[in-house]
């Protein structure tokens, strides 16, 4: 007995999924199949838009710019690197990045290994408390 879908499938065309007018901003798509062990969607940012400086200290991110430009910043006194359609980074786990779109807004596609769910479990060596 199969314990989910093992065939490979066609997700969807991103081409279409980000130049379908009108083009909203935020998630376009996003990988929803349970038992699966991989997180990905794609984003669009409206022009100008940003995601504000963070750090991912436990995953690394692939992230395809599908299209648009903008900038991916690396800190706070380093100019950003230009980023257009087609651009392939691996934003390694500890790295402190942000991302700006230009004009015309960016669209991206990230993936990285799925986190666990939290689970609720019992404390180890607990006793229990005493009047």
């Amino acid at each position: 007995m199969r314990r989910g879908r093992t065939d490979p499938q066609v997700l969807c065309d991103t081409r279409a999924l980000v130049g379908a007018p009108p083009v909203p901003a935020g998630v376009l798509w996003k990988l929803t199949e349970s038992g699966r062990q991989l997180d990905a969607n794609v984003i669009r940012l409206a022009p100008g838009d940003r995601i504000t400086s963070h750090c991912e200290p436990h995953l690394d991110v692939l992230l395809l710019i599908v299209s648009g430009d903008g900038g991916l910043g690396k800190g706070p006194s380093e100019k950003p690197e230009p980023l257009t359609g087609g651009t392939l980074l691996r934003l390694p786990h500890g790295s402190t990045r942000s991302i700006t779109a230009g004009g015309s807004g960016l669209a991206s596609l990230t993936a990285h290994s799925r986190r666990p769910g939290m689970r609720i479990q019992s404390r180890a060596n607990t006793s229990p408390a005493q009047p």
